[in-house]
This record gives C-alpha cells, structure tokens and sequence, in this order.
C-alpha cells in the first residue's frame, strides 16, 4: 500500500507582482541562496508573464516586507507528498503528476476538495488548505497508509477523528473546460547539487530578479510565442529548477542534472482568465487523461494559472483530444 505523508510544514501561497519584486529581493535571496541563515524548510518560486508565486513555510515567510505588491491566499496550506512504501520520496525517473490522479487527485475533485500542485525534480508535492486536512484524509484514508511527519519523523495519522459527523459535500457535475494555450519554447525539468549552488549563483540571480522581467515597448509576447516562466524550488534540502531550454543554455556544463535523455517538455498553460482558489477539478481535468494515455507530466499550479509539462515526444495534437475529452466532474482548482 503506497504511502502519502503529510509534510510538517504550515505553507503561505503568495503573488508578488513584478513591479514589486526589488522590495522583495532582499529576502527571497536570503531563502533562495542562505539557507542556512533562516529557518526556512519549504521555499519556491515561481515566475510567470504575470507575476511571481511564491509558496513557502511560515518561517520563511517571516522574511518577506508587508508590501502592496505582495498578495496572499487566505487559509493555510499543507503539503502531502505520495511516496511508494519504503520511505524515500525522490525517484530516478518520475512519472510524475499522472501517476497520482486517478488514486489522490480525482478523488479530492470528487469531494470538493480544491488543490494547488508543486511538481518538482524529485518528486510532486500537492497542497490542499489545513482545514481540509479531516476531509482529505477521509477521503484518501481507503487507498493509502497516512503518515505524518512530525518533527522530522514520520508516524502514523491519527484519524483526526474523521469517523464522525461528516456532511459528504454534494457532487456538482459542472463540465468546466478551462482553456488551454501552449507556448512555443520547451522546457527543462533539472537539479542542481546544493553544493554547487553558490558557484552558480550570480547567474541564477540574474535569470530570477533581472532578466527580460521588462517588455520592450510595442513587444508582446504573442510575437515569438515564447513565454517568461522559471521556477527555483529548495525544500527540504532538494533544489528543483524548470526553465526552458534557452536559459539552460546559460548555465555551465556538467552543473545541472537532467535525466539521461536530456528530454525536453511541452508546456501546456491552463485558463484564460486567473484561476482563483475555489475551484476544484482543474488538475484532475487535466491529469486524468493523460494518466489514462500513460503520459508523464510535471504539474506547476500557480497564483493565476496552472502549467502542465508534457513530454514533447507527444504531439501536441494527441494531448489536445486527449483534453478536450475529458470532462471535470466539478469546476474546481485542484
């Protein structure tokens, strides 16, 4: 029976906006690049055309500015992380996101119950609000061993007293489709060795804080069809990185680990307006029929929109029927 750990970690899920960033920087650096100088475990960062999402622990979160430009999602979130009985979560090739969505992310569509995705190198993290935690565990208790971390180990759930008193939330079959663009550049799902990160440094501040954040005049990003998205990820001590495949280029050889294949992804932009937190059923909407077509994918929600990654060995057409077929049983983020 696989196992799904719920993480120790009380998440804050935020948007900076990129005229606000520099009152940022300072911190994000310091959580970024100086572990070591804060108590933070769960850091990632995430930039899109729109803005920056930021999801980190409370301790973390601590080194951030009150600032206009620094929007938060109300409640707080937990990380639960599917790992295969055994106990150790990275794994040298992961299916990914697909693997997941039939045993944890439909059946939390199912109930209402809405999600936000990390996927990273090593593995994928999914985020559901603190308050949902009894419903999520209920919901999930049948099909997996729970675990919670406490204090670094890992112990049983209790059932958090889940057996009682549940109100099933009504199913609401509302066939939402949301939709979907999918930029021209590829993407590179890559980690870096901890103890390389500060020889690479400058660099990876330069791709984060400063570069191409500023559109030049008349310019709009439906010209190349490229778009801006980075995202930096240090939890738990595991660095993840998904940039595309022109900014790799940037980095020095041998730095970076990408799997042997050296494959690249598509990327597949999920709304078209933001997406908000209420909705559930978007993941699921998507990792579904992928998962039914065995098709790997790294999933990346952020404050706005979501990002799916998709092998590009697929064409881009398959994947398009794939979606348009399936029908999300709620219209939910998650």
């Amino acid at each position: 029976k696989m196992e799904l750990h719920i993480l120790e970690h009380s998440l804050k899920v935020a948007s900076i906006a990129k005229e606000g960033i520099q009152i940022c920087t300072h911190g994000l650096i310091k959580l970024a690049f100086l572990p070591s100088k804060t108590r933070c475990k769960f850091f990632s960062l995430t930039e899109t055309p729109e803005d920056y999402t930021l999801i980190v622990d409370e301790e973390g979160f601590k080194e951030l500015p009150e600032s206009e430009h620094l929007s938060v999602a109300e409640a707080t979130w937990l990380a639960l992380n599917v790992v295969s009985g055994g106990g150790s979560t990275t794994n040298s090739q992961p299916i990914g996101v697909t693997k997941i969505a039939k045993s944890v992310i439909a059946p939390l569509a199912d109930h209402n119950i809405s999600v936000f995705m990390l996927s990273t190198y090593q593995t994928d993290f999914i985020l559901v609000r603190e308050r949902d935690l009894p419903m999520v565990m209920h919901t999930l208790s049948s099909e997996f061993t729970l675990m919670r971390v406490v204090n670094g180990e890992t112990v049983a759930a209790n059932s958090l007293g889940v057996t009682n008193g549940f109100v099933k939330p009504k199913l609401v079959p509302r066939p939402i489709i949301h939709p979907l663009s999918s930029p021209s550049n590829m993407f590179c799902v890559t980690s870096l060795d901890p103890d390389t990160l500060p020889s690479v440094a400058t660099l990876l501040m330069d791709v984060m804080f400063y570069s191409g954040g500023i559109k030049e005049p008349g310019a709009s990003s439906e010209d190349t069809g490229h778009i801006r998205f980075f995202s930096f990820s240090l939890i738990e001590g595991y660095i993840s990185l998904v940039m595309d495949e022109q900014t790799t280029q940037r980095f020095p050889n041998n730095v970076l680990f990408t799997s042997a294949s050296g494959e690249l992804w598509k990327m597949v932009r999920i709304g078209g307006q933001p997406l908000g937190f209420d909705e559930c059923g978007i993941v699921a909407q998507i990792s579904e029929p992928l998962a039914t077509a065995d098709i790997p994918a790294y999933y990346i929600s952020t404050f706005k929109f979501d990002h799916a990654l998709v092998s590009d060995g697929l064409q881009l057409s398959t994947l398009s029927v794939s979606l348009s077929l399936s029908v999300c049983m709620v219209n939910c983020r998650g």
